[in-house]
């Protein structure tokens, strides 16, 4: 698979999961994730859109050490993303206005206009994608490898890693 069809299997991926785990670093250098909406997503252009909550947690981890972990997961449990990269706090009314929808009202008093919102943007590094293929025949695989005291073939599903 090219690097090109990777980065669009991450693209399609993301765009259809609605949320994600962000995995910061505290103070003290403990991991603390949150889950978080992903608003948009371009991959080939190296931006992932989040908006946050300025007195939370995950804005006060992001100022110390912006180094952060995005992971998601499909629905059906089958397909697996880690995104790797380094987060950024904007302050941009125009791109707030972009991504804004009516949802955020229920968690900002002032919607739109509460001081409290902070836009974050995720400029990933690297990803590694896991597929589990067949749920049926991985069970048989794994059922087989067990009986018989073997490992389980590489052929459970897809892996791959990258550079972004």
């Amino acid at each position: 698979m090219s690097k090109q069809e990777q980065m669009d299997k991450i693209q399609v991926m993301v765009n259809d999961i609605k949320y994600t785990m962000m995995t910061t670093r505290t103070h003290e250098d403990h991991l603390h994730s949150c889950p978080m909406n992903t608003t948009e997503t371009s991959i080939g252009a190296k931006e992932i859109w989040f908006i946050g909550h300025k007195p939370s947690e995950t804005i006060a981890n992001i100022e110390k050490n912006p180094q952060v972990n995005l992971a998601y997961v499909s629905q059906d449990d089958k397909n697996y993303l880690s995104i790797t990269g380094k987060a950024e706090l904007v302050e941009d009314r125009e791109k707030l206005e972009e991504l804004w929808s009516v949802m955020y009202n229920a968690y900002f008093k002032k919607g739109i206009d509460d001081s409290e919102v902070q836009l974050i943007k995720v400029v990933p590094h690297g990803a590694e994608y896991w597929a589990n293929g067949n749920a049926i025949a991985s069970a048989a695989k794994m059922a087989a490898a067990a009986v018989t005291d073997t490992a389980i073939e590489k052929s459970l599903g897809e892996n791959f890693s990258i550079e972004l």
